[in-house]
């Protein structure tokens, strides 16, 4: 008899990393021969506190794995539904993800009520702890959350600490596992015709959701600075504005550097990730602070050299002068280390990210999870 792992987290039709990471995460389970279901939100985010434009995906359902789309975040009524049904399921693991303490009252009282038959273990997969954007409600809500978990698993030394601030029960850090479900990697002038791009350009690349913590108008003054203008170096700005873009609009207005820029700010579907990826010389992270990063494993997988910050958990996933470069959040900083990216170029990289990357399994995520 398979022993049962349920799932807690985004997945299918909700879109975005999340759902991808619990998607290849169930697949894991399943190689490992675990009956795995995931239980996602009917209701993620009321439309009033969601900033993108859709929550939604336009891809199909994956066939590979059983996703039960049942837990509302709002409706009390709901949690005490899906916490008794897991109850009765008596599952021996549930792996639950928190990244927003919004979320705290809603996964905190399913399994409270889970936890009533006296058998089933909750281990967390905790993104970030204390958010990067802060609102009222949130330590309560944390706390009220930690209360129904057996053990942690984080993915930075940033989110263990805090992690620690609010329990002592057993964590673990590994790294963030490689997202492998988006393709092969592509020869770079086949992914930019596709795209519609220069062959003969440089490009780099930032890509994902655009929030202030991401530091991409700090980015937008480097592609200012003389050293990157005389490059002739072009930014690619992959991924949908999380916040109002009026800011960043305004910015480059002001800055003169709409011809440095190829402008793709919209959610960019799993089905064409490969393709920017796979375009860019070089992928930016000039985040201003950050527990980890999907984008990393995303380059590691797509064997692109990253310029990471010097913040939160990313120096420590990209070691200095082998993967990539590190530079401080600012503007000054990030343009020496690009123009030394090219300097040494990708190929210089390339032995060091083949080696690294391997440290980066989804086997390792379970077999933890399992110990813990």
């Amino acid at each position: 008899m398979n022993q049962k792992v349920i799932i807690i987290g985004p997945a299918h039709p909700l879109r975005g990393g999340l759902a991808s990471f619990d998607e290849r995460l169930a697949k894991q389970f399943q190689q490992q021969n675990f009956d795995t279901t995931i239980y996602t939100f009917s209701l993620q985010y009321p439309d009033f506190l969601f900033p993108g434009t859709t929550q939604y995906s336009t891809e199909p359902a994956p066939t590979d794995i059983k996703i039960k789309v049942c837990i509302n975040s709002v409706n009390p009524l709901n949690w005490i539904k899906v916490g008794n049904e897991l109850r009765k399921i008596k599952p021996n693991i549930i792996v639950v993800r928190y990244w927003i303490p919004l979320m705290g009252p809603c996964l905190g009282t399913i399994l409270r009520i889970a936890k009533r038959n006296k058998f089933t273990k909750v281990v967390c997969i905790a993104d970030n702890v204390i958010p990067h954007e802060k609102r009222f409600g949130d330590k309560p809500f944390t706390q009220y959350f930690i209360k129904s978990i057996d053990a942690f698993v984080t993915m930075s030394a940033k989110v263990l600490n805090d992690l620690k601030s609010f329990s002592n029960k057993p964590s673990k850090q590994i790294v963030h596992p490689l997202y492998d479900n988006f393709g092969e990697a592509l020869p770079k002038n086949i992914a930019r015709e596709k795209l519609g791009l220069s062959v003969d350009d440089k490009i780099i690349l930032f890509f994902g959701f655009i929030r202030k913590y991401k530091g991409l108008d700090i980015l937008l003054e480097v592609m200012n600075d003389e050293r990157i203008r005389n490059s002739k170096i072009k930014l690619l700005i992959a991924g949908e504005f999380y916040e109002d873009r009026k800011l960043y609009d305004d910015l480059i207005i002001e800055l003169n550097i709409s011809s440095q820029l190829i402008l793709r700010t919209e959610f960019i579907s799993d089905s064409e990730v490969a393709y920017y990826l796979s375009a860019a010389d070089f992928v930016i992270q000039p985040y201003r602070n950050a527990t980890q990063s999907g984008v990393t494993p995303l380059a590691y997988h797509f064997e692109k050299p990253m310029l990471v910050t010097n913040v939160g958990g990313l120096p420590d996933l990209v070691p200095d002068g082998k993967v990539g470069l590190v530079a401080e959040p600012n503007a000054n900083s990030i343009a020496q280390k690009i123009i030394e990216l090219y300097q040494l170029g990708e190929e210089y990289f390339l032995p060091q990210l083949r080696e690294e990357k391997k440290k980066y399994s989804w086997k390792i995520l379970v077999d933890t999870i399992i110990e813990l």
